[in-house]
This record gives C-alpha cells, structure tokens and sequence, in this order.
C-alpha cells in the first residue's frame, strides 16, 4: 500500500514538470480583412494568462513590416492596436500583408491571418489573396554544348519576394526536344531576393522548355520560357561571316590589281601595234627605195654590159679576119 502511494506521489510530482502539450491554446482575430489608410488594424485573441506574445506583420515582399510585443491578461485574452495604416509608399505599398501571432511560452506557436491594404475597404471590390508572379528570362537561340543564363523574377503584389532558391523554386525543370524532363532544383543562384539565375548546358539539338515553378506562403506560380538550341551559336556563324567577307576582300583587292595588270597589258599591246605599223611603214618606205635602187643600177649596168659585149663582138670579128 505505501508503495503504491509512493509511486502515486512520483508519477503525481513528474507530470506536474511535464509540459502540457494539450493546454497549449493560441488564438488570433482582426477587426477587419481589408484596410484603408488611416485605419487601424486591431488584432484581438487568446493565449495563456500573462502570456508574452510577439506580433509581426509581414509586407508583401515578406520583409517585417512591424514588430511589437504584448502580454495577455490574468485570463489570457488580448485586444491591441497593432497599426494605423499610412498612406502607401515604397515601405508600405497596397497589397497583402501577413499578422503573425508567436507564444513565447507554448513552444514557440503561431497564428497567422492574411489581410489587403487597398485604397478602398469594399469586400465585393478587394479579395484577400495572394498572387505570386513568376517571370522568365531565357535566351532565343544558343548552341549545344554553350553553357547559357536563365533569370527567374518572383513578385507578390509587385513586390520581389523569397529568399531560399532551393525552397522557392525547388520543382523547377527544363523540357528537353526529346521529351525528357531534367530538374533544376539546388542549381539556382541569388542575384537579389526575388531575382535569380540558373546555369545550363544544352546538350540536344531543339526547342527547350524552362519551367520555372515558385511557391511561397502556400501559393503556387508558374512561369516558362524556350530557347532554340543549333548545332552552332550565332557567334561562330558570325565569325564565319567575318572570315568570308576577308577572304571576298583579298579576291576584290587580287581581281583589281588583276585588272590593273590587264589595262597596262592593253597599252602595251597598243603601242607594239603602232610600233609594227610604223615598222611595217618604214619596212615599205625601205623596199621602194631598193626598188628604185635597183632600177638605177641596171640602167647603168645596160650601157655597160652592151659596151663589153660590142668589143667582145669586135674581138670576134678581128681574129676571123686575120685567120
């Protein structure tokens, strides 16, 4: 028997220093979805008596907005004027912003509820959501085995918003022309929160797919963008270009001093024609003038020849005579 009241008393004095899981109690309200500027955001709830709660509002972009700490009365309940909402500006621009309510005591719970800073507090023309966009920048043609810089832009209400690559682009992937899927996840980089970059190495020849899949505060936005892979990037067709055009120059630069070399062979063909023409009229003047040589000549040789043969004809005649 006193065992068994020893054992009470143990079992008694251990879970009085257990942590009651099962007490933990966390509520938190707004006095409104939809606010204005001017108008106060009011948060109200329960949680432990005197508990110190921390009250945080996150901006659009995700970056805390307000910080501020509040304890609860002797029976747990809270009512507090967290904001009054400012006239927008570049820190506090329209959109959806988050109340985050943290217990101190109670393992570090939370509540959190989504509410929109508008120009107007109308339910029927403002819906509490949040719209996460994601933009994709790729370029139109590159090579295969050129590595190329895909950029990815998130935004929620205009804003940039996530941190984490791994976290908020985590299921991302590449669609490749053979029909395959290739995933992207741990290979984005931070160029700025909201802004990052992937470098990939095609190797197929073809239309790839970047999608691109961001989530953040449980809300899902898809964003995609194709670049057309060749065999060759337009850098090397340039250079091709480059080296055609050198080499047409060098052959205009050859044909021209070809042509060049053709006229000057043209004079000269020129001037050996009327060189041959004045030779061949001198050669002519040359022949005429042995012609009338020749005449004169044998106009003196005639009376000549007919001198000799006359005292040949006489020689005959006297030595007949004498035999």
């Amino acid at each position: 028997m006193k065992l068994q009241i020893l054992l009470s008393l143990f079992f008694a004095i251990l879970l009085a220093n257990i942590p009651d899981s099962f007490s933990e109690e966390l509520e938190l309200f707004t006095n409104s979805k939809v606010y204005a500027p001017s108008h106060t955001l009011q948060v109200y709830g329960k949680g432990l008596p005197e508990e110190n709660l921390i009250m945080r509002i996150f901006a659009p972009d995700e970056s805390i907005a307000k910080f501020d700490q509040i304890i609860t009365g002797v029976d747990g309940s809270f009512n507090y004027g967290l904001l009054t909402w400012p006239e927008p500006s570049a820190s506090f621009p329209y959109g959806t912003y988050t109340v985050e309510l943290i217990s101190t005591e109670q393992n570090g719970i939370s509540q959190k509820i989504d509410v929109k800073f508008s120009s107007t507090t109308e339910l029927l023309d403002v819906t509490v959501e949040r719209f996460v966009n994601t933009l994709v920048f790729a370029p139109e043609t590159a090579a295969i085995g050129q590595p190329i810089r895909v950029f990815v832009q998130t935004t929620s209400d205009g804003l940039l918003i996530g941190d984490e690559p791994s976290k908020l682009l985590g299921t991302s992937h590449v669609h490749l022309p053979s029909g395959m899927s290739v995933t992207l996840t741990n290979l984005f980089k931070i160029l700025h929160q909201g802004l990052y970059y992937v470098d990939y190495v095609p190797v197929e020849e073809g239309t790839h797919v970047f999608h691109v899949v961001a989530f953040s505060q449980g809300t899902t936005s898809h964003g995609s963008a194709a670049t057309n892979v060749l065999s060759q990037d337009l850098g090397g067709i340039s250079d091709q270009i480059i080296k055609l055009n050198s080499i047409l120059e060098e052959t205009s630069g050859e044909l021209d001093v070809l042509k060049s070399e053709i006229n000057g062979f043209d004079t000269t063909l020129k001037y050996a024609s009327s060189q041959i023409d004045e030779n061949i009229g001198t050669f002519a003047l040359s022949a005429k003038s042995i012609s009338e040589s020749s005449a004169q000549l044998n106009a003196l040789l005639l009376p000549i020849i007919a001198s000799i043969g006359l005292i040949v004809a006489l020689q005959v005649t006297i030595l007949a005579r004498r035999r």
